[in-house]
């Protein structure tokens, strides 16, 4: 393993955890929560658990790699080291494709979002403005991302603790409510906690899923971290059980609140559940979070995919002008390039309404489309884990940062994803997506030996 010298390690603990957090807490959690009770109801709740298990096993998986080898764009480099060169490949260009088109939705969310202050104002107006902002924030520094990165989320942390708080204070103390608490009875009594069974249930794990990618970006950090075998295991330790905290207790607080079957027609029940408790500016409010969650989202697609893009480069299977860095570490034409990407998200959110009907539909179709790609890393993750134990067994016997379970978890993980993915196949709001997943994959796969990548990969 060669260590990148030329970006910086101007990343701290602190960061690295907002980092993680603030790529998987976003949009997904926002605008997709509706979604996922829809077709599962109050049982959703296990939904995000059981998932956000099985990420910290991937999680754990990298740490034990990342945490010898800490380099930028790791689990690429790992899939070309430990599985093949095309995977390695294909690992890369899926981060990069899943971050631009998060991006993108994330521009969507963003133009929408402002209608709420401008209605008047054209929704490509301001997703392009922030697009320019956070490219901006991104080629002053790593560091400078990296504060972007910790205040936009810290500010959806702290909004999902303070809706928690409200909503356990109507919940059990009738806050808000005259003081007659609202109990638990919603968790049961519309059709019961699993009202569409397990199909629903079942189907539902697709966007739960697509709701936690990003949490990797760890591994994608590791290269500009200072002291990186302290902070990556400070960091995968850390985050997972904030994320499990804040997607379940919110979960826990919407459908506790209110009745799993008629949230499609209140609105955001963010919104409501401060609206309940008196704060009467929280439409304002939330509309504010959410923001700042799309552009965090945006931001973190903008480091991501550039460090991807970094990483091929200096493979040789991208331009060489790609790898060029400035004096301030950074590679200034992978984020040029990325951002101009993401932009294109500012046209898709003029011309897809005009085919497709409705804006909730626009962000399902363009956010589920990364579901397959955003998955792609998870399975080298896993994969190379697996063969790194067995090729390395003298660094596995004294590792201080052990996978829990070796390699039975490992395989137990693989087996949910690819159950998860044969689901997706059969629901018709999901099946669109992993079709755009695999066509991009074999698109890229075959454009890999075209090239002749595979002849140079042998001579490294």
């Amino acid at each position: 393993m060669n260590e990148n010298k030329e970006l910086h390690r101007g990343l701290g603990a602190r960061q690295m955890r907002m980092i993680a957090l603030g790529g998987t807490i976003g949009v997904g959690l926002f605008m997709g929560a509706t979604s996922t009770i829809k077709w599962t109801g109050p049982s959703v709740i296990f939904a995000y658990l059981i998932a956000g298990i099985f990420l910290f096993l991937v999680m754990r998986a990298m740490g034990e790699m990342v945490y010898l080898y800490p380099t930028t764009g790791s689990y690429a480099n790992f899939a070309s080291d430990y599985i093949h060169p095309v995977a390695g490949y294909l690992t890369a260009w899926s981060n990069i494709f899943q971050w631009i088109v998060v991006g993108m939705s994330e521009v969507i969310a963003v133009g929408e979002y402002m209608n709420y202050w401008f209605p008047d104002l054209p929704q490509w107006i301001p997703g392009v403005l922030v697009v320019v902002l956070l490219a901006s924030a991104n080629l002053v520094s790593v560091k400078a991302f990296g504060e972007f990165e910790f205040w936009f989320a810290m500010i959806k942390v702290v909004t999902i603790i303070l809706m928690i708080i409200a909503g356990f204070g109507l919940i059990f103390f009738g806050l808000g409510n005259g003081g007659e608490a609202l109990g638990l009875s919603n968790l049961w009594a519309h059709g019961g906690f699993m009202p569409n069974g397990w199909i629903g249930f079942f189907f539902a794990l697709s966007i739960v899923i697509g709701s936690y990618q990003g949490v990797e970006l760890i591994g994608i950090t590791a290269g500009e971290t200072k002291d990186p075998q302290k902070n990556i295991k400070s960091a995968v330790n850390g985050v997972i059980w904030r994320i499990l905290i804040f997607y379940i207790g919110a979960i826990f607080v919407i459908v506790t609140v209110y009745p799993w079957d008629q949230l499609g027609n209140i609105g955001s029940p963010f919104v409501g559940t401060f609206a309940k408790v008196g704060i009467t500016f929280a439409a304002g409010f939330i509309n504010f979070v959410v923001l700042t969650a799309a552009m965090s989202g945006c931001n973190s697609g903008i480091f991501s995919a550039s460090r991807m893009t970094f990483t091929l480069s200096q493979r040789g299977q991208m331009p060489k002008f790609f790898s060029k860095v400035m004096k301030n570490g950074v590679p200034v034409w992978t984020v040029t390039a990325i951002s101009i990407g993401i932009l294109i998200g500012a046209l898709l959110n003029v011309i897809l309404p005009l085919f497709i009907e409705g804006a909730e539909s626009v962000f399902v179709y363009v956010y589920s489309a990364s579901i397959l790609p955003g998955m792609v890393p998870w399975f080298m993750i896993l994969i190379s884990h697996l063969k790194f134990r067995k090729r390395s067994p003298e660094l596995v016997k004294d590792h201080p940062f052990k996978m829990p379970g070796g390699a039975f978890t490992n395989y137990i993980t693989m087996a949910f994803f690819i159950t998860v993915l044969i689901g997706m196949l059969f629901n018709k709001e999901t099946v669109v997506s992993v079709v755009i997943g695999i066509v991009f994959l074999s698109f890229m796969a075959i454009f890999y030996f075209l090239k002749g990548y595979h002849k140079t990969s042998k001579d490294e």
